[in-house]
């Protein structure tokens, strides 16, 4: 079936779906030549990478949406085909297969023929979304600018969260903001805020800071390494771990270079990767940390998020575009591959 004969169809599965939803839903459609950036980039920022259970590889960006490679397309959809945002934070895949989107325009639901918009109209505390999560009940939690929310399968439900000072010299800061939530082992959800850490246990919030020897109270990204060790990003200190007990800076200590770090994620063999301002890309693989940046083929400052896909090959996207590695280095991926 074609993209324009998908795109018909889902004209009429939608006429016949909007008088039982409340909230605005599009079918997908072709995006045509005006959606695609000016360069040959994948986009000019890429910020978020997931791949679906269908093998779908899908690329949240900082401006023009999201765009999907399906083996041989890569498809952009925005706002001008109904897609909820034009920036793209978070992506994840429900068990029964739709896709959610953390985007600047609320969160959007894809069932594979319709995009489906959530907004302030449909619980959202802001539609300025940065963060999306899918707990082991499955149950999907958004952090936004205005704070934390769970979706209870028709609306979304504020959570509360203590309120943090704003900080000025942040790029973005406001005393809700939620700019990660992360599920550890034990069932225990954590929240990335500008006042520190929340671990909220089910009954209880427990907020951990610099107090208790967080290495900084903003917070970027938290994420549990199969150890157990609980890491933090932070865009003044670098990247700081917590083994239960202690904090430890990292970026002190191993005197790595770069302060601002924005995502931390770990691949299927349990190496640790961030990228740090102007420092390109680290590995960590639990001895030692190895250096990812001009030589090696990133020529961009900014690296925003790493990714493994099912095949095992490890990609990177942040301002300037996409970046896969091969052997010891980088290699940039356009809108024309090598895919």
């Amino acid at each position: 079936m074609t993209t324009r004969t998908m795109a018909s169809v889902a004209v009429v599965l939608l006429t016949l779906g909007m008088a039982a939803s409340a909230h605005p839903q599009f079918a997908r459609s072709d995006p045509g030549p005006h959606a695609y950036p000016a360069s040959n980039a994948v986009s000019e920022f890429v910020r978020r990478i997931f791949q679906d259970t269908k093998g779908n590889l899908w690329f949240g960006t900082n401006g023009d949406g999201v765009c999907v490679y399906e083996r041989p397309l890569l498809n952009y959809y925005s706002i001008r085909q109904g897609f909820g945002g034009d920036a793209v934070r978070g992506i994840v895949e429900d068990q029964d297969g739709n896709v959610w989107f953390a985007t600047s325009g609320g969160v959007t639901r894809y069932d594979g023929t319709i995009f489906e918009n959530f907004t302030v109209e449909d619980g959202l505390s802001h539609d300025d979304v940065w963060c999306i999560l899918i707990d082991r009940e499955g149950t999907i939690w958004a952090g936004t600018f205005g704070g934390a929310c769970r979706f209870d399968g028709k609306r979304f439900v504020p959570f509360a969260l203590p309120a943090a000072a704003t900080d000025p010299g942040r790029g973005v800061s406001g005393p809700h903001i939620v700019y990660s939530i992360m599920e550890d082992r034990a069932g225990n959800l954590w929240f990335a805020t500008g006042g520190g850490a929340y671990r909220y246990d089910g009954t209880s919030l427990l907020n951990y800071s610099e107090k208790d020897g967080l290495c900084d109270d903003a917070i970027n990204d938290i994420l549990e390494d199969r150890e157990g060790n609980i890491w933090f990003a932070t865009p003044y200190d670098g990247v700081c771990r917590f083994d239960g007990t202690s904090f430890t800076n990292v970026t002190v200590q191993e005197g790595l270079q770069g302060t601002e770090v924005w995502d931390l994620y770990e691949d299927r063999a349990g190496n640790i990767w961030f990228p740090a301002e102007h420092a390109g890309l680290y590995r960590y693989d639990g001895k030692s940390f190895t250096n990812f940046h001009l030589e090696q083929g990133l020529d961009s400052a900014a690296i925003q998020c790493t990714f493994e896909d099912r095949d095992g090959r490890l990609w990177a996207g942040g301002y300037l575009g996409l970046y896969r590695l091969e052997g010891d280095s980088f290699v940039k991926v356009t809108a024309d591959g090598p895919w």
